[in-house]
């Protein structure tokens, strides 16, 4: 697959959060397989909000030294920068679309860095937005681990 996916903040953390298990190793192998295929983009805005969350907000925060040298890490990935145009297009699309100015900066860079699809839990499943696929990569599996959970045992009896 040639066309370049965005990941947003979220992916990333799950990637290094071991709070929800199946989520982390969900978030490694689409950042492992980005990576060795040369086709995800982050912006700054996802960089400092990861290295945000991971040193503050999760359950077991990393220190800044480990956050940074992750960022570092992740300097091998297309990042995208932010820009006076891209401001101007993250408000119209937080106008057009009804969503937070946050959430249109990253359709912005997405859109800017050329991908076709971001991946994340913070927009709708499914839903285009300036042209650009919304997919949340856990849904489906929350939805099996769901279906899992309460369907019948054969064992029961």
């Amino acid at each position: 697959m040639n066309d370049k996916t965005f990941l947003d903040t979220n992916i990333l953390v799950y990637a290094y959060d071991k709070h929800e298990l199946w989520k982390q190793k969900e978030a490694q192998a689409i950042l492992t397989e980005g990576i060795e295929q040369d086709m995800v983009v982050l912006s700054v805005q996802v960089l400092s909000e990861f290295y945000n969350v991971v040193t503050r907000q999760i359950k077991n925060p990393m220190s800044p030294e480990e956050a940074q040298g992750i960022i570092e890490m992740l300097g091998i990935l297309s990042i995208q920068d932010i820009d006076f145009i891209m401001v101007k297009r993250a408000i119209d699309t937080h106008r057009t679309y009804r969503i937070s100015y946050w959430d249109s900066m990253i359709i912005a860079a997405a859109e800017r860095a050329e991908c076709k699809t971001i991946l994340t839990e913070d927009l709708n499943d499914g839903q285009t937005y300036n042209a650009i696929l919304v997919h949340n990569p856990f849904i489906r599996k929350s939805e099996s681990l769901k279906a899992d959970v309460n369907s019948p045992s054969e064992n029961r009896g």
